[in-house]
């Protein structure tokens, strides 16, 4: 078996979050590697440098692998490292390689007839889920209205954005004022109120608050029983976060989203700056990297916790290794992948049930490429 194509697309793809009237759009890169014996894998995420994801994929990446063995996925990620990469390893180059890791997965699992978190391991055929809903646009009528409908319809762990700041660009990424991390704060502590003491909650900043400002959220929080305070200081910094988890009662959690290689991983359990480490098989290179960070935690006794969108593929993982954990649902990733795959499973009064079907159990829809822009 070898590999004959592989294809990247940019789609553009609505959706809607919870009391938000106007239509929004995810661009998304969407993979799709194809064998000589007609297997076809498959893997999707959004990106910020989303164009050059695709055009390294196509035009750098594909000629490359083309005529490989598909099964080798270790071999695959040094050669096309040694062709293209060398020194330059982070940013697009790993997340282009992500998504081509992940669909070689897919085309193994479908090739094996095995789900990819059996071929990983097996650990948990559930895993528990978590929904992230907490949007900075939302008012805090807003946020526990939505709150209020994700309970009622069976979630009992919820997790919402802070730090926020007025970035225009992005929906929960930016620089925050110190003005805004007291407001984070109140929305805290005014979710804890309406919800009550038995559901878990979570915050993220997602890398972007100062070190002042994360410690100072974290103090302001302390009283309403956090699960995990995720990303909580700026660029993801070791030292930092060290640092803040030996000044709060808030466990810790990181590594998620733009956390695009083992290295940075490493330095977090050496320096014991986390409670729950967060590899994304989106970022860190695909399950083949993935595993090799479940592995380090495991060395460590800690946890992994999902963090950084694309439950469907993440899912694997966690249900793979002994030490997975919560899977996250972040609305966007969760509806789109919903709405342009068969058969991708969603968290059930808190529950994740893993597919049984081969590689990563959901296949594209009729119609997908009709989404795809120049």
């Amino acid at each position: 078996m070898k590999i004959q194509r592989v294809q990247c697309w940019l789609l553009r793809i609505p959706f809607h979050f919870p009391l938000v009237r106007e239509e929004q759009y995810a661009m998304a890169n969407f993979v799709e590697i194809e064998t000589d014996d007609g297997i076809k894998g498959h893997a999707m995420s959004t990106y910020p440098m989303r164009f050059g994801v695709r055009e390294y994929i196509n035009r750098e990446a594909a000629p490359i692998i083309k005529g490989m063995d598909p099964m080798r996925t270790e071999e695959i990620r040094n050669k096309v490292f040694w062709a293209t990469a060398r020194k330059y390893f982070h940013g697009s180059w790993n997340c282009a390689m992500s998504l081509i890791d992940i669909a070689l997965w897919d085309v193994k699992g479908k090739a094996l007839n095995q789900p990819i978190w059996k071929l990983l391991g097996g650990a948990h055929a559930q895993v528990p889920a978590y929904i992230t809903f907490g949007l900075p646009r939302y008012s805090i009528d807003e946020l526990i209205e939505v709150a209020r409908m994700l309970i009622k319809d069976g979630q009992r762990s919820l997790k919402m954005v802070v730090a926020k700041g007025s970035n225009p660009y992005d929906e929960i990424l930016g620089e925050p004022t110190d003005a805004d991390i007291l407001q984070d704060a109140k929305r805290v502590a005014a979710l804890r109120e309406a919800v009550g003491p038995d559901i878990e909650l979570m915050m993220d900043a997602n890398k972007g608050a100062t070190y002042a400002q994360a410690l100072r959220l974290a103090k302001l929080c302390e009283p309403y029983n956090l699960a995990w305070f995720e990303d909580p200081v700026l660029q993801g910094d070791p030292r930092l976060m060290a640092k803040l988890r030996t000044q709060t009662t808030i466990p810790i959690a990181a590594g998620s989203t733009a956390t695009s290689d083992l290295m940075f991983l490493r330095e977090y359990l050496l320096r014991e700056a986390v409670d729950y480490l967060q590899p994304n098989v989106r970022d860190i290179g695909g399950f083949t990297q993935a595993a090799k960070a479940a592995a380090m935690a495991q060395a460590f006794n800690v946890p992994l916790a999902m963090g950084g969108n694309y439950p469907h593929m993440n899912m694997h993982l966690h249900g793979g290794v002994q030490n997975g954990g919560r899977v996250e649902f972040h609305w966007q990733g969760w509806k789109c992948v919903e709405q342009l795959f068969d058969n991708a499973p969603g968290p059930v009064n808190g529950t994740l049930t893993l597919p049984t079907a081969p590689g990563l159990g959901f296949t594209p829809k009729t119609g997908i490429l009709d989404l795809a822009v120049d």
